[in-house]
């Protein structure tokens, strides 16, 4: 079982819009292959069988209104963002110690790991190595670079850290990945997932449990280095090779990466009270894991008639991606002047999707996919 501290992993090649010291991308570089595919085709895809990871969604630049929304949504929402972040990076402290490494969870775990790290330099002088690798709904997690990084960083802990929560599919991915790595290689892992908002009550490390905007969540590549989707296919992704990502190098120009970035972290000092006695209030009352969210997706899944729970994605930045790379059927909110969900309104107007209230919703919102699986058969 130990044969894996001596199996060769090939060093990352640079990749992504971020200085090096924020973030290393454990991803193969698959920046050349055609991959995307239009949203209608994608969607009977995926609802005929196709995997998911094995196309990309065509990612297309913000309109300038939208843009605008953006850049005021993160000046109205960047304090409370550092909060979060606090409390998330004093937890991670506290909980772990300083013999730990970062790994966000690529896409949305990304921009989030980058702040906890800057959050422990600037607050705490701990600089944690921090990488960002795959992990896939029905796949599973990267397993090379789980091994690359216990590889380089021996008897080291490792925080795995994402945006947000919906549903808790990841979570429950990362538990099973966690279950597997102990199987197959004798290695013990913590599957406790950091997270800045946790809607779903599926973790106890997070920031809040409200579900608001979090700015990340509106934009696609343009927010997270310029990195796609990651992607699974054997005729790309060998047995040694980390999983794969394309980097958009053509629109640096559009890239609002490090901007997001440099926006939250002039907050850090302001908040480190506030931060760090929230995390004291988890530390000393542990938080319930109670997965009420999903029992909330089940509610709607029964009244609405949708045979697949996968088709409904919970919270904002879960609607936020329904609108931006799935084929829509509805948007349900909590309240039509809820202010976390200004750009939710605004794509479903530019793409003609009815938004609903939905009483008693305990998410801002809630995305629901359009069946395509009659059109494909």
């Amino acid at each position: 079982m130990e044969a894996w501290r001596t199996r060769r992993i090939d060093d990352p090649q640079p990749m992504g819009s971020y200085p090096p010291g924020d973030v290393t991308f454990l991803l193969k570089d698959i920046s050349n292959i055609k991959l995307e595919v239009a949203l209608d085709a994608r969607e009977r895809a995926i609802q005929s069988g196709t995997h998911y990871s094995e196309m990309l969604p065509q990612e297309h630049l913000p309109s300038s209104d939208y843009l605008n929304l953006y850049q005021e949504t993160l000046e109205l929402s960047a304090e409370k963002v550092a909060v979060s972040v606090g409390v998330v990076a004093e937890l991670i402290r506290t909980n772990k110690g300083p013999h730990t490494v970062l790994v966000s969870l690529a896409r949305a775990g990304t921009p989030v790991g980058i702040l906890i790290k800057r959050y422990l330099q600037e607050i705490h002088q701990m600089n944690l190595p921090h990488y960002s690798i795959s992990i896939i709904r029905g796949k599973g997690i990267d397993e090379n670079a789980l091994l690359y990084m216990l590889q380089k960083h021996p008897g080291a802990r490792l925080q795995f850290i994402d945006g947000w929560t919906g549903k808790g599919a990841i979570r429950k991915v990362l538990t099973q990945a966690c279950g597997k790595m102990a199987r197959d290689y004798g290695i013990i892992l913590d599957d406790d997932l950091a997270v800045l908002a946790d809607p779903g009550h599926c973790t106890d490390m997070f920031g809040t449990r409200e579900d608001f905007l979090i700015p990340s969540a509106c934009l696609n590549s343009t927010v997270s280095g310029l990195m796609s989707r990651t992607v699974l296919r054997d005729d790309l992704i060998g047995p040694h090779d980390f999983h794969g990502s394309k980097y958009y190098k053509e629109w640096l120009d559009h890239d609002q990466s490090n901007h997001f970035i440099e926006s939250i972290v002039p907050f850090f000092n302001k908040v480190t009270k506030e931060a760090q006695e929230m995390a004291q209030s988890f530390v000393t009352h542990p938080p319930e894991i109670s997965w009420h969210g999903l029992r909330d997706i089940q509610a709607i899944q029964t009244a609405y008639q949708m045979a697949d729970i996968n088709l409904i994605k919970p919270g904002v930045g879960e609607t936020t991606r329904v609108l931006l790379r799935r084929v829509p059927w509805r948007i349900l909110v909590d309240r039509m002047d809820n202010p976390h969900i200004r750009h939710i309104l605004l794509l479903a107007e530019a793409r003609g999707v009815p938004v609903e209230v939905y009483p008693g919703l305990k998410y801002s919102c809630c995305g629901l996919i359009q069946s395509v699986k009659g059109d494909a058969e």
